[in-house]
């Protein structure tokens, strides 16, 4: 029988969702999932040493967001850079859309941008006459759910202290929670994934396999690769983690260098191949992440724990607690 998207459904207090980050990166709160028991604990981060041993390989993304939302010089246009083929060449979600055509221009700083392509998923492309920095001009383009613009606080903490490679819209936010000290007492590992916009898009379909999933770069070294092709353990920090993981764990037993493109969508039915534990925040109701964690942990288990968190007022989102799950 098929699944639905509302079957991922869940009711969300308002007050649960955090637009703000706690003062302590690693105070968060974390709720253990027992998979072969179906136990749940109630947890701090800080204790995440409790739960790994020498067995233990965390592989965590190093994406670095930048600031991706940018307006015109009159403040008509506002573009959201999803990706860029080119430092002159973006492509953007525009709004309005209906003055953006091709043909039209806009203007940041003292470079013009023309588009010249309107996409299937409505984006624009847009080549600039010359380069535009986006840390000069840009912001953070926070998730809607945080009900805010971003400030100067963000540009640290909606970044991982490990965050190296340029390229994401939004934070891998299960590695917010690290600091240096925690990761010092942690075998580690570092692959590449650019969290895009699809990450926030509601799944509209009725039937979740009829679901159209977004595509995101990533990279893996070989250095990489090896470590968890000889890992006792592969802990996956967060679902962009598991996504390339798994993406690559389809095609061949042994993980070598890769680079590329993913659109894997995971949901219950889906065979892990690579992931034998997942750090995960709580997600959005409907979400193609709630299904991933609910593939990984069983449907049933996930609405459990969700509705336990809820109960004992976890905070939820990019800024929230986080879930282990075993």
């Amino acid at each position: 029988m098929s699944l639905r998207t509302d079957d991922f459904d869940f009711h969300l207090p308002d007050e649960l969702i955090a637009s703000r980050p706690l003062q302590n990166r690693s105070a968060s709160r974390m709720l253990v999932v027992h998979r072969d028991s179906g136990k749940i604990e109630h947890r701090m981060f800080s204790d995440i040493h409790d739960y790994l041993s020498t067995d233990d390989l965390l592989v965590l993304n190093n994406t670095k967001v930048i600031p991706a939302r940018v307006f015109s010089n009159d403040q008509s246009i506002e573009l959201v850079v999803t990706d860029r083929p080119n430092p002159q060449l973006w492509e953007c979600m525009v709004r309005p859309g209906k003055k953006m055509k091709v043909g039209r221009t806009v203007e940041v700083g003292e470079a013009t941008g023309t588009v010249v392509e309107i996409l299937e998923n409505g984006n624009r492309l847009i080549e600039w006459d010359k380069f535009v920095d986006v840390h000069q001009y840009g912001s953070l383009a926070l998730p809607h759910y945080m009900g805010r613009d971003s400030d100067t606080a963000d540009l640290d903490r909606y970044q991982t202290v490990f965050a190296e490679e340029e390229g994401a819209i939004a934070a891998p936010t299960a590695g917010l929670h690290f600091t240096p000290e925690v990761l010092k007492k942690i075998d580690h590992t570092f692959l590449t994934l650019h969290v895009g916009i699809g990450t926030f898009r509601p799944v509209k379909a009725e039937k979740i396999e009829d679901h159209e999933m977004h595509s995101e770069r990533y990279s893996v070294s070989t250095e990489t690769a090896n470590r968890i092709n000889h890992a006792k353990r592969v802990t996956a920090v967060g679902t962009t983690c598991t996504r390339v993981l798994e993406s690559l764990g389809r095609d061949s037993n042994i993980l070598r260098e890769s680079r590329g493109e993913t659109d894997i969508f995971i949901y219950p039915g889906f065979e892990f191949q690579v992931v034998d534990r997942l750090l995960t925040n709580f997600h959005l109701p409907k979400s193609t992440l709630i299904m991933l964690v609910s593939a990984f942990a069983g449907k049933d288990l996930i609405m459990k724990a969700y509705n336990e968190a809820v109960k004992e007022k976890y905070r939820f989102y990019s800024y929230g607690d986080c879930m282990l799950i075993l």
